[in-house]
């Protein structure tokens, strides 16, 4: 007959009657037997049987979020540490990667939505280089552009792949992306292209399209030349190429939009032209623009080539 903890007896072959939940039970280390720690937390194996442990589980410190700016420590391999980005109200002028006297990365950061973070930075991307803002022949590190943003490193990449895409920076392994600089025997290649696929296309148009339709690109060439005669390159840039995107897609040919605004960016970034040239140029949209209403041929064949040739 075997005998429970408290002195009385339990029926042969029964396990002794556990003792009430308030009393103290012992413990491996005081009765010798091994224990051992396997799957959930708490769980206690203890001389073949398990009992599920009341001690309070084990906890994890997870360390709080760092935020780009945080650690001001190194820079990164490729990183330009002093690099300065403009804000409209910064007389400093355009962004300088190697920034001997601007604000570094812990200066104020442009807030950007997180709802689809790489357009908005792609779109900031490509108004710095219309402006003029992102230097040709300097890289920039994407980790600073980031930090610049308040985001990491990885939209501002995206966004940097897709202007390498469109012909505005190339990659520079290790470092970051550089700004391409045109040559004069590449910008007057790039307008020989757009002349082949424009003159025809707008012949085309002042010979068959409605007079109300060519009137509708009114608008857009007007907005070109406020812009231009504002002198604000970074405005006039997207005016521009929003204006030749009006004519072509009056053709109907989707695929000629596309590639005649792909040459468009490739001539365009960076730009140097002056106001005087703009307002020239933006002037001559306002004339093509009446020529096509009036359906003289002769003198949109005319306008068109101008407007390239003044372009290389």
């Amino acid at each position: 007959m075997d005998h429970d903890r408290g002195g009385r007896e339990a029926p042969s072959g029964r396990p002794p009657r556990p003792e009430a939940s308030g009393a103290a039970s012992e413990s491996p280390e005081r009765s010798g037997e091994k224990a051992e720690w396997c799957g959930d937390e708490g769980t206690e194996w203890s001389g073949g049987s398990r009992e599920r442990s009341r001690a309070p589980q084990r906890s994890v410190r997870v360390p709080p979020p760092r935020h780009p700016g945080d650690d001001h420590g190194s820079p990164a391999r490729g990183e330009h540490p002093h690099a300065r980005w403009p804000s409209a109200d910064d007389p400093a002028g355009p962004l300088d990667p190697e920034g001997s006297d601007g604000p570094g990365p812990a200066g104020p950061r442009t807030p950007l939505r997180r709802s689809s973070v790489r357009g908005q930075i792609l779109s900031a991307l490509r108004s710095a280089l219309d402006a003029g803002e992102l230097v040709p022949g300097e890289v920039y590190s994407a980790p600073v552009l980031g930090d610049r943003f308040g985001v990491s490193a990885t939209p501002v990449r995206e966004a940097m792949q897709q202007l390498a895409a469109e012909g505005a920076v190339e990659t520079v392994p290790n470092r970051g992306f550089r700004v391409v600089s045109r040559t004069p025997r590449d910008l007057s290649e790039l307008s020989e292209i757009r002349l082949l696929i424009e003159l025809p296309t707008v012949s085309r148009l002042a010979r068959d399209a409605a007079p109300e339709r060519l009137a509708a690109l009114r608008p857009p060439a007007e907005a070109t030349l406020r812009a231009a005669e504002a002198g604000d390159r970074g405005v006039y840039a997207q005016a521009d190429r929003a204006f030749h995107r009006a004519v072509l897609t009056l053709c109907g040919n989707d695929h000629l939009v596309r590639v005649a605004d792909d040459l468009h960016l490739r001539g365009q970034w960076p730009t140097g032209r002056g106001r005087g040239v703009l307002v020239a140029d933006a002037v001559q949209h306002v004339a093509l623009v009446d020529a096509l209403v009036e359906g003289d041929i002769g003198a949109v064949r005319d306008l068109v080539r101008g407007h390239f040739a003044a372009a290389e």
